[in-house]
């Protein structure tokens, strides 16, 4: 049911009360991590940074990496030297990759995706979560790009994935870093836009033996890593804290040029969701050597 521009569809409006019911009101001045981009109410899809842009006069440019320099993590348990050189690349060049997935749902929770997508995800195309092999059977698009102001500053970094057998959207997510109130060092914030407000995802990294690469969202309480809901009017903010939603990213080098990814996401501390990715730098065509006459 459509409420008007303002309001939107009754189920986000509904979702958004809760927020503001539930949550905390506060502002970007003392909660900062809070800062990303929202959507209106129509939805989010495919050409939504595209559209951000235009209307916050912002250019949009071909992106690179999701984090430019992976060193802006470097704190006391995340050591850059610990890290192999082919995730490092890949989070520092991430549009040179192609990408591959794969999905495992707990039986339990199975319906509440298919209700979820229904719901919202399908409408709003954001958050497309796969609900079976087939939805990525066909593959998946890639785009990196850079929103920069008129000094040339990168406001913004998205990565928007799009599933290409049912033309919806995986992900549109804007990539960066940030320090929260609870945590000693600096951790990546990945905002989902959502009518009227977003979903923040902020995690801790750590680098593991072997190489490999590990975020974790999970925290003690509001200021901390984890999941965020949030609701915007105008200059003000409600911010939901929701401590039962947690997840981990584990990257690892697995052959030369690729590297993998295995994105698990627990709720009440049952991982109801397993996504497993293939990273493979795409390799461009080398000049053939020039035949002597």
């Amino acid at each position: 049911m459509w409420l008007g521009p303002k309001r939107g569809h009754l189920t986000d409006w509904t979702t958004q009360l809760w927020v503001k019911n539930t949550g905390r009101l506060t502002d970007l001045r003392s909660s900062p991590w809070l800062e990303g981009p929202i959507a209106r109410p129509t939805g989010i899809g495919i050409q939504f940074f595209d559209d951000f842009a235009a209307e916050h006069g912002l250019s949009v440019q071909s992106g690179t990496g999701l984090i430019k320099n992976l060193a802006e993590l470097s704190g006391p348990r995340f050591k850059l030297a610990e890290i192999s050189p082919e995730v490092r690349h890949f989070y520092e060049n991430t549009a040179d990759y192609e990408l591959d997935a794969w999905s495992e749902w707990c039986g339990f929770f199975r319906p509440f995706g298919y209700v979820l997508a229904r719901l919202f995800s399908h409408r709003l195309q954001q958050l497309n979560v796969p609900l079976s092999s087939l939805d990525t059977s066909r593959g998946i698009t890639s785009r990196v790009a850079d929103l920069t102001d008129a000094e040339g500053r990168v406001r913004y970094t998205a990565w928007i994935r799009e599933l290409l057998g049912s033309r919806h959207v995986l992900y549109a997510g804007s990539y960066s870093t940030c320090r929260v109130t609870n945590f000693d060092g600096v951790c990546v914030k990945v905002v989902f836009p959502l009518p009227n407000g977003n979903a923040i995802v902020i995690m801790y990294p750590q680098s593991e033996a072997g190489g490999s690469f590990l975020l974790t969202s999970s925290g003690i309480g509001y200021g901390s890593p984890g999941f965020y809901f949030t609701v915007r009017e105008d200059d003000r903010i409600w911010a939901k804290y929701v401590p039962a939603m947690r997840e981990t990213i584990r990257v690892y080098s697995a052959a030369r040029n690729q590297v993998r990814a295995d994105h698990v996401l627990r709720f009440l501390g049952v991982a109801f969701l397993r996504l497993h990715y293939r990273l493979q730098r795409i390799q461009t065509a080398q000049p053939q050597a020039a035949v002597q006459a």
